[in-house]
């Protein structure tokens, strides 16, 4: 589908198998890898303006229309939202109902694991940035792995991307 996000299918190729590591990063990637490293607004900073909107449900920078996004999809009262955040003030720039059919039965599987969690999604990366020190998170999405909440995070160090699991119980 033409103007789908890089990060699209580098979040379900590695959702396949974690950990997995890709050194030759393709050009789009490379490019996402440079502005995400660049970027003075970190994936936390994102779930931590988002959650004054109601509670993040996953979180991701992208390559949209050939320049950096910054988003987080919420649910609030039942409703769920993605909201565009600013990827150099960390401000929260717009928000959107989910309408889409895809989308909608993604994000319901990712209310059902947070429903679960016992921590928040800016833990689960912060604790995957620590335990992988030197990379910076480009994306955390939850989902129920065997009835427990696990949040896949993909980090990127220079070219290298990898995807790890945290527990969220």
């Amino acid at each position: 589908m033409a103007g789908t996000p890089v990060l699209m299918s580098v979040v379900a190729a590695m959702s396949l198998c974690a950990p997995i590591a890709f050194a030759g990063a393709p050009p789009d990637q490379a490019t996402l890898a440079a502005l995400v490293q660049s970027a003075p607004i970190t994936l936390q900073q994102a779930l931590a303006a988002a959650e004054t909107r109601g509670q993040p449900i996953s979180a991701k920078f992208e390559i949209h229309e050939g320049h950096l996004r910054l988003s987080a999809d919420i649910t609030k009262e039942g409703d769920l939202l993605q909201i565009l955040i600013g990827h150099t003030t960390g401000r929260i720039v717009r928000f959107d109902p989910i309408t889409a059919t895809e989308e909608l039965a993604a994000d319901r599987g990712r209310v059902a694991a947070m429903a679960k969690a016992s921590k928040a999604l800016k833990t689960a990366v912060d604790e995957a940035e620590q335990d992988a020190m030197g990379y910076r998170a480009v994306s955390v999405v939850p989902k129920l792995r065997s009835h427990h909440a696990v949040a896949t995070v993909i980090l990127v160090k220079g070219k290298k991307f990898k995807s790890v699991s945290e527990r969220l119980e």
